[in-house]
């Protein structure tokens, strides 16, 4: 806590995590302008995977969802339709990413407050989806890998993260 104050009234930055630009085979895999698909990217870019897998993967488990639950999530999924362009539900990628050889670590609950940044002095080194709100991006040993860089200069709050298992 006084580390934080301290920082904040000396003016010494954040400890930032690097930034490439990177759209996770996105352009390679023949798709053409800009979609809310940062689940896909996210995953293709940390899973080492094609982007039209991990994009065919969401769509098989978004038609799933939507035609084997009768929750109101599952009817919006059947009203837009099962395309991953436009985002995703954790209630439909975390399975997923789980299969993919990941593990969810939690860093934040309800009424603590924010205790995780993106900053390379509060999150691990490895192979990182990190949650933030309404986004996940790939974070490799303390580099973003994402279309734009979501750390707003190291304050986002991290909601928690998939770390590959070794």
């Amino acid at each position: 806590m006084f580390k934080r104050i301290y920082r904040f009234l000396s003016g010494q930055p954040a400890a930032a995590l690097g930034f490439v630009r990177n759209d996770g085979g996105r352009v390679a895999a023949g798709f053409q302008g800009g979609a809310g698909d940062c689940v896909v990217r996210a995953i293709a870019i940390a899973a080492e995977r094609p982007y039209l897998e991990v994009y065919e993967a969401l769509r098989n488990a978004n038609a799933h969802y939507a035609e084997h639950r009768s929750s109101r999530l599952a009817k919006q999924i059947a009203v837009r339709g099962s395309t991953p362009r436009n985002g995703n539900h954790r209630s439909v990628f975390h399975d997923y990413i789980l299969s993919l050889g990941f593990e969810w670590v939690p860093t934040m609950a309800v009424g603590q407050g924010c205790q995780v940044h993106m900053r390379s002095t509060e999150i691990p080194a490895g192979r990182l989806i990190v949650k933030v709100s309404k986004h996940l991006s790939a974070v490799i040993d303390g580099v973003i890998h994402d279309t734009h860089n979501p750390a707003r200069g190291g304050t986002r709050c991290v909601y928690g993260y998939y770390i590959q298992k070794r």
